[in-house]
């Protein structure tokens, strides 16, 4: 589910590393949390943003010991130094956020939320309750999202600026972002969900409330194509999903468990779907975003031998002939290798 933004520039005004997308390749769960996490951390950035729908996308991040599962502060929030902020096509639900900041004990002082991000209600989440077509065909995460973003569209939905209990977290993240680009600060951006649960481009009508590409991704927290230059896409070395719609070569129970790729979805806790690495999906998912790196998760989940390895020249013959597969078939560089659950079990080959 993911948008990531970087920009670093010597004496001489020019990029010493380029401007980072990140974006979910398949149906979400493909590990964004702990990629953005794990940037946050390496690249210590000054301001971590999540685009996106809302809370209804969970990422986690395990780091030093502790499991913390987000839904609506960035998953970057681990860097102790940068500013948290939310965008304004983001939907927030003020109880969410003030739970994940009483349990991980943020400082609200790192926090801003655009003035017209939308706001979820207590009544978002009764419709998609009582919405048999949302609960039972959709397989909705029931957190409200689509319901408030239908109320955006009509224009009647309340936003941010209008709360008084979000008064505290108010700024405009676009002037935020564009001041801290203009002064040569590192930024990462988060979005959410994957490329085949946008609302455009995935499987209808078994999608999310909106497009989760990265063109939109960029609209969400105020940021222009220009500012982008590398596009990296996140995909798992096997495909999830949650909730109901087509899943390309889905197998069944007993397999996903024989395998080890068992998986319960962070917000719903409900059992994931799986299939193995889709191909044909993968490379839609680059032309749709552009992809010009890819970050690969899970790798240790196929490759046992391989968990926690943080350097290539550590990888099994297996598992870097199967990194190495990849990239034949799917022609995109794959830059990030997380090799197991904590946030540093990574391996970094950016240029």
């Amino acid at each position: 589910m993911l948008l990531i933004v970087f920009i670093f520039l010597d004496t001489f005004g020019e990029k010493l590393m380029p401007v980072y997308l990140v974006v979910g390749g398949f149906f979400g769960d493909e590990g964004k949390g702990s990629v953005v996490g794990f940037l946050a951390l390496r690249d210590k950035v000054d301001i971590c943003v999540r685009g996106g729908v809302g809370p209804n996308a969970g990422h986690t991040v395990n780091y030093m010991g502790q499991t913390y599962k987000l839904r609506q502060i960035p998953s970057g929030f681990i860097y102790e130094k940068c500013k948290l902020l939310i965008g304004p096509g983001v939907l927030v639900n003020p109880d969410v956020l003030f739970e994940e900041i009483e349990k991980y004990h943020v400082d609200p002082r790192r926090i801003g939320i655009d003035k017209n991000a939308g706001v979820i209600e207590k009544e978002h989440i009764n419709r998609e309750k009582e919405s048999s077509h949302l609960k039972k065909k959709i397989g909705s995460t029931l957190t409200g999202c689509g319901q408030a973003n239908a109320d955006r569209a009509l224009r009647i939905l309340r936003i941010a600026r209008e709360v008084e209990r979000l008064r505290q977290f108010i700024t405009d993240v676009p002037e935020e972002i564009w001041s801290a680009i203009d002064n040569n600060k590192k930024i990462l951006v988060e979005g959410t969900q994957g490329t085949f649960l946008s609302l455009y481009h995935g499987f209808y009508p078994y999608v999310t409330s909106k497009d989760v590409t990265a063109g939109t991704l960029c609209g969400d927290v105020g940021i222009g194509p220009k500012d982008v230059d590398e596009v990296i896409l996140v995909f798992k070395v096997y495909v999830t999903r949650v909730g109901a719609g087509p899943l390309p070569g889905e197998l069944p129970e007993d397999e996903i468990k024989r395998r080890g790729w068992e998986e319960y979805g962070t917000v719903t806790g409900r059992l994931r779907r799986a299939a193995p690495f889709n191909y044909e999906l993968a490379r839609r998912a680059i032309r749709l975003n552009s992809a010009s790196q890819i970050a690969i998760t899970k790798l240790d989940v196929i490759f046992p031998k391989d968990k926690g390895k943080k350097s290539w020249d550590e990888l099994s013959r297996e598992a870097k002939e199967f990194i190495l597969e990849l990239e034949r078939n799917l022609g995109v560089p794959i830059t990030i290798i997380r090799t197991g659950p904590d946030v540093y079990d990574a391996i970094d080959r950016r240029k």
